[in-house]
């Protein structure tokens, strides 16, 4: 079934249900404001903690995949710990960005995604993080070559980057991890 053919208030029920089948009830915030008051990167949000809660107990599942807060949550759990009501916030926040790139819609932030992207297929590859092909793959993936290459450097010059990459023992265990996800990160 397409989405033209479905009323809105079907389409709002329909998120409201993946909410529910994570444990995500967004309908027991009362709006008290101690998520927002104690986020520590709110300053940076379109959103407030408090709007995205309220957002998703409207099922307003399309202003809330456009949002830049939903990439820029650090997902340091802050929020769900001053909720009065236990309130899984950072699970929302991770039902939304699966969300918005299940949907194969462009993130609000693309160069997180392309971050993580880059970070776990350098953990799928080698068993652990190489800095320099994780720093490579994501400098192609977001476009920004040369934005930081002064860092970069100063970091390779005082022995923190290395050249060559370092493997692991059970390399084969940590790709059964990715195993089914390997399209979705480079190898």
């Amino acid at each position: 079934m397409d989405n033209t053919c479905i009323s809105p208030d079907e389409r709002n029920q329909k998120f409201l249900s993946k909410l529910k089948a994570r444990n995500v009830d967004v309908h027991a915030c009362y709006q008290c404001g101690r998520c927002s008051s104690g986020c520590p990167i709110g300053d940076f949000f379109d959103l407030n903690v408090m709007e995205v809660v309220r957002l998703a107990a409207y099922g307003q599942e399309e202003r809330l995949l456009e949002s830049h807060t939903i990439w820029l949550c650090a997902g340091c759990e802050t929020c769900a710990t001053r909720c009065p009501n236990d309130i899984e916030i950072p699970v929302l926040m991770d039902v939304l960005r699966e969300l918005t790139l299940r949907k194969g819609a462009k993130p609000a932030e693309p160069r997180i995604p392309a971050f993580h992207g880059s970070f776990l297929g350098s953990i799928n590859r080698w068993g652990r993080v190489y800095e320099i092909g994780m720093i490579a793959n994501y400098k192609v993936k977001s476009g920004d070559l040369t934005g930081d290459m002064k860092l970069g450097m100063d970091m390779f010059f005082k022995g923190k980057l290395k050249l060559l990459p370092h493997s692991i023992e059970g390399k084969a265990e940590i790709r059964e991890i990715f195993s089914g996800k390997g399209k979705e990160y480079d190898r």
